[in-house]
């Protein structure tokens, strides 16, 4: 039986909006990711510049620039597996609240409240990174279709 020519035009159309579609959605995303990574790497640099102008790097600036690893593994991850690993976005949390918790220390040099404040919180991002280590191995996700 013949088709139509208003039918297979129409297939022919939402054949080429679909793949329009995905080359548009894939080229924001991998623009997207280029400015992402590109910035991550512009303040690492800068901040690098700046430890280097002072002649020493503190404590702080050191886990800075953990930060901007971290962040900058997060990129390459999801740049090649297409997948967002939250677990980098706990490190962040827990790396970002270190530096706190150590500069404030060394600043005020008294301990308080907040002392335990932050440290309860880093704690419980390590128990949701445990929570969610023990979940991705017991309940894996199902493989994907692979790289990009």
């Amino acid at each position: 039986m013949e088709r139509k020519p208003a039918v297979t035009a129409s297939d022919r159309i939402h054949n080429f909006a679909d793949l329009a579609g995905t080359l548009l959605a894939d080229g924001f995303h991998y623009l997207a990711l280029f400015a992402i990574g590109g910035a991550i790497v512009w303040s690492a640099a800068v901040a690098f510049i700046e430890m280097a102008g002072k002649g020493h790097a503190s404590i702080d600036d050191i886990l800075l620039l953990f930060i901007y690893l971290e962040l900058g593994a997060m990129v390459g991850i999801y740049f090649k597996t297409n997948h967002m690993p939250v677990r980098f976005l706990i490190y962040v949390a827990m790396t970002a609240l270190t530096r706190m918790l150590i500069s404030d220390v060394s600043a005020h040099h008294r301990p308080d409240m907040g002392v335990i404040l932050v440290s309860a919180a880093i704690l419980l991002l390590a128990a949701a990174t445990l929570v969610i280590r023990y979940g991705s191995f017991k309940y894996p996700s199902r493989p994907s279709d692979g790289p990009r």
